[in-house]
């Protein structure tokens, strides 16, 4: 989603001001809500690169349990009485999710087979999603129910803003088109404590069942600190990115 919130944002670029340098009736200008998205690149690019590095550190560490992410998930799980969750296989790094509307926990190559401190950490955080939909988790429930119109808002918000950029008699579909964004960022914001309360669960439940020694527990938390990272990231970017539009669309009108 944010690839195609960047992406599609340069587009708009031109008309709203250019890409950080504009030419204005008395010649080249700076435009300086592009610093905006500068920023959210900057930290975009920051927090992937601290997660690959985190989890290929602890990727070379096997846990002493010697089980795989695949083991790990099964056992949590049947912990916590539930019993329906499927667990398949994925392809893809880091491409782990549960999916709660077919109740199927997908773990990745990198950490399906792997006995490592990463790959059960991984599995765990997964499986925190699994509890938060079997327990009823309302900000899972509602970030659920946000998917669609996230998706929609995601696609369809730059197709609104060309097109009000375009025809002028028609300006308003800009102001529908920052609205399907804003319901974007909405999704990524509620993400913030789905994520962050999976990892507590997943940390909580690898040292009640014994899976992770202590010192073990220590390196499995920053492998999904720094996973939280990414989706910190990602609001930040998104939140950026409105404020930008809002900021642009308030300079137009006036």
């Amino acid at each position: 989603m944010l690839l195609v919130t960047l992406s599609a944002g340069k587009a708009v670029n031109h008309f709203f001001g250019g890409y950080g340098m504009g030419l204005g009736r008395y010649g080249m200008y700076f435009d300086p809500t592009y610093i905006l998205v500068l920023i959210g690149v900057v930290i975009s690019l920051a927090a992937s690169a601290k997660v690959r590095t985190t989890f290929s550190r602890y990727q070379r560490e096997m846990a002493r349990c010697s089980l795989t992410g695949a083991q790990v998930a099964e056992r949590l799980l049947h912990a916590n009485g539930i019993y329906d969750v499927q667990i398949a296989h994925v392809n893809g790094n880091l491409s782990d999710h549960y999916d709660p509307s077919k109740k199927v926990l997908r773990l990745s190559d990198s950490v399906y087979n792997s006995r490592s401190i990463s790959a059960v950490s991984v599995a765990a955080h997964e499986v925190g999603h699994c509890i938060q939909h079997a327990r009823g988790y309302v900000p899972l429930s509602l970030r659920t129910s946000l998917v669609p119109v996230a998706n929609i808002g995601s696609t369809l918000s730059w197709v609104f803003i060309i097109a009000g950029l375009f025809f002028s008699s028609m300006y308003f579909l800009v102001t529908v088109g920052i609205v399907l964004f804003s319901l974007a960022v909405l999704f990524q914001i509620v993400t913030l404590p789905v994520e962050f309360n999976a990892s507590h669960r997943a940390l909580a439940e690898l040292e009640r069942n014994g899976i992770l020694a202590s010192d073990e527990i220590k390196k499995g938390k920053k492998v999904l600190s720094a996973a939280a990272l990414t989706y910190v990231a990602a609001a930040a970017a998104a939140i950026l990115q409105l404020l930008r539009l809002l900021l642009l669309y308030g300079r137009r009108r006036n």
